[in-house]
């Protein structure tokens, strides 16, 4: 991994047993207090495991989290913008218990020495959703949070299994690399700079525009879409992936492009999560991540360029991935193509801008939302599913 950029922290964790210490684990498992993760819980522990999430190797203790909330700093000076918390019921474990953690189908996903328990300030970690403005009780990251165990867990985990649900709609096995996997096939591909997209939709003209500027200046493109937990109402993943497949088949260079998974959970904290959608990727050996309008947004609580004007106040030594600025982009009927804010002069009622009840509504009569919106391929694979049932 010479030639790639290092993980954050200096070394990729690698925190999965073994197959002969899974056994172990899983025969251990049977006489260890069981804790029933939600699904982000779980999502988190394959992110751990995985190295995704490096240089965690478990759950945040009480230091980590009060810097992380005032500082977007590690105890150890890394920067690191959410807190990665297992909040459980009172009484649940004690420290120096070993627990057993289990997904929310079941399956024994990991065990966890607890070298600490602490008080969930979860009023506290709430405000990091806000940007200093008041709570209003509406922001659905903060009102999961809020809902979480009143006490937290802290320690290290061993990963007894990662993708929990193999034949789930999710999996995606073929495509869900990890980081040493992604790092691996970059070098095979004889890429050391390497671009990446983070989503949790389907790709539209004005995102296809984002990554192939990306292409223009690395030497490929990870779209690295989410397909951990997100909102209701979000489009599934399993038809997101059958989007991102045709486009890349229709319209990307090959050679010159890569789709994996993330298996994260969003927790549409906008700007801090903009950083840690970087800090992720800098762990799957990407050294450029574009950040566009209202990263990780939800609503109307941050301001559209707040997720990169974040990045100005990091240290870009220890952040070591290239945030790509992009500004909003839409099809210009004048200039015949893709324009920016930066690129064309504004013409009222030149660009193609549709709101998305707009195309669900289209989407949902049949009908196929403008070409230079959305690719053609792209919206008959989401009119099918809009329209399945009815």
């Amino acid at each position: 991994m010479s030639g790639l950029i290092p993980p954050h922290g200096g070394t990729l964790v690698n925190r999965i047993a073994a197959p002969d210490r899974a056994a172990e684990l899983t025969k251990e498992a049977a006489g260890l207090t069981r804790i029933d993760l939600s699904a982000k819980q779980s999502c988190d522990v394959e992110m751990i495991g995985i190295g995704a999430f490096s240089p965690l190797t478990g759950f945040m203790g009480k230091a980590d989290f009060d810097s992380v909330i005032s500082d977007m700093k590690l105890a150890d000076g890394n920067i690191w913008p959410i807190p990665i918390t297992l909040a459980v019921a009172e009484g649940v474990a004690s420290k120096g218990d070993r627990v057993a953690l289990y997904a929310p189908n079941g399956v024994l996903q990991a065990i966890m020495d607890v070298e600490e328990t602490y008080a969930h300030d979860t009023a506290r970690e709430a405000t990091i959703f806000f940007n200093g403005a008041e709570d209003d009780g509406q922001h659905p990251g903060a009102e999961a949070v809020k809902a979480e165990g009143p006490v937290c867990l802290a320690g290290p985990i061993e990963v007894v299994t990662t993708c929990v649900d193999p034949e789930g709609p999710e999996a995606f096995l073929d495509q869900r690399l990890t980081p040493a996997q992604t790092r691996a096939e970059f070098e095979k591909r004889g890429w050391s700079t390497v671009s990446a997209f983070q989503t949790r939709n389907p790709i539209h003209r004005a995102h296809e525009y984002l990554c192939k500027c990306a292409q223009e200046i690395t030497d490929g493109i990870l779209i690295h879409p989410l397909v951990g937990e997100t909102k209701p109402g979000d489009i599934p993943a399993d038809v997101r992936m059958k989007c991102y497949t045709k486009l890349i088949e229709e319209y990307f260079v090959d050679e010159r492009t890569m789709l994996s998974v993330m298996p994260a959970a969003m927790r549409y904290a906008g700007p801090r999560e903009a950083i840690l959608h970087a800090l992720v990727r800098k762990n799957y050996g990407v050294t450029h991540f574009i950040v566009g309008r209202d990263h990780a947004g939800v609503g109307s609580y941050y301001g559209t360029y707040d997720a990169q004007n974040i990045f100005d106040d990091l240290d870009k030594d220890n952040l070591a991935i290239e945030p790509l600025k992009f500004e909003h982009a839409a099809f210009s009927k004048k200039a015949q193509g893709m324009v920016s804010g930066k690129t064309f002069p504004k013409i009222d009622g030149d660009q193609i801008f549709l709101s998305g009840t707009k195309v669900r509504e289209m989407l949902s009569k049949g009908e196929r939302p403008p070409g230079e919106f959305t690719r053609p391929e792209v919206a008959d694979i989401l009119i099918d599913w809009a329209t399945a049932g009815s």
